[in-house]
C-alpha cells in the first residue's frame, strides 16, 4: 500500500513538473523577439518581398529558412526585406509579396505572427506565402496560418512546412535535416517567383 502511494506521489510530482516546464516554455517562446532587419538582393530590384518571422529563442530555423527563401527569390531578381515582427511596424513601403514564417507552439502558429496578421488590414488582395515550421506536427498549425491569411482576403499563392525533427526529405540520407530544409526553402523561393510571374 505504501509502495503504491509512493508511486502515485512520484507520478503526480513528474506531471506537475512537466506542466510547470510546459507553461514556462510557452511564456518564453510566446514573447515577441528583438527588432532585426536583413536585406537580401539588389535595392533597385523591380520586385520586392516582405518576409516576417518571430525569432525562436531555442532554435534559429525561422531565420535560416527566411534567409534561404529570400536568396531563392534574389536569384530570380527580387529584393527581400526580412524582418522580425518587432521590426515589421517600421516598414510602410509597398511590396509585391508578403511571406509569413511561423513557428509551431502547442499545435498553433506562434502568437506574434498570428497577431500581426490579425491586426494587419493592408493584406487584402496582396500575394502572400505561408511557411510553417515545427518539430514535425505542423498540419493543424499550417491550416490555422492559412486560414488567418485567407480571412484577410489575401491571395495565398504558396504554403509549405519545414521540420526540425521529422525528415524533410523522404530519401534516406545522413545529411542534416535542417540543411535539407534550408535548401528546400531556397527552391521554394524560386518556385514562388515563377508563380508570381504567372499571376501577372
Amino acid at each position: 500500500m505504501r509502495r503504491r502511494k509512493r508511486i502515485m506521489i512520484n507520478i503526480l510530482v513528474v506531471l506537475g513538473l512537466t506542466l510547470m516546464i510546459w507553461i514556462i516554455l510557452s511564456i518564453v517562446v510566446g514573447k515577441k523577439g528583438p527588432e532585426k532587419t536583413i536585406i537580401i538582393g539588389q535595392s533597385d530590384a523591380e520586385q520586392k518581398a516582405f518576409i516576417i518571422y518571430d525569432p525562436d529563442p531555442i532554435y534559429n530555423l525561422d531565420e535560416k529558412i527566411s534567409r534561404s527563401f529570400a536568396e531563392g527569390l534574389a536569384e530570380k531578381g527580387w529584393m527581400s526585406k526580412i524582418v522580425t515582427v518587432a521590426a515589421a511596424k517600421n516598414s510602410e513601403e509597398p511590396f509585391d509579396l508578403y511571406v509569413f514564417c511561423a513557428n509551431t507552439y502547442n499545435w498553433t502558429p506562434d502568437k506574434a505572427i498570428s497577431d500581426y496578421i490579425r491586426n494587419n488590414d493592408d493584406l487584402r488582395g496582396k500575394k502572400v506565402v505561408a511557411i510553417t515550421l515545427g518539430s514535425g506536427s505542423t498540419k493543424r498549425s499550417q491550416r490555422i496560418l492559412e486560414d488567418l491569411i485567407k480571412q484577410k482576403e489575401a491571395v495565398l499563392i504558396g504554403s509549405r512546412t519545414f521540420w526540425l525533427m521529422k525528415p524533410n526529405s523522404e530519401s534516406k540520407t545522413k545529411r542534416s535535416n535542417i540543411k535539407i530544409a534550408v535548401e528546400m526553402a531556397n527552391t521554394f523561393g524560386k518556385e514562388v517567383s515563377e508563380n508570381v510571374k504567372g499571376l501577372e
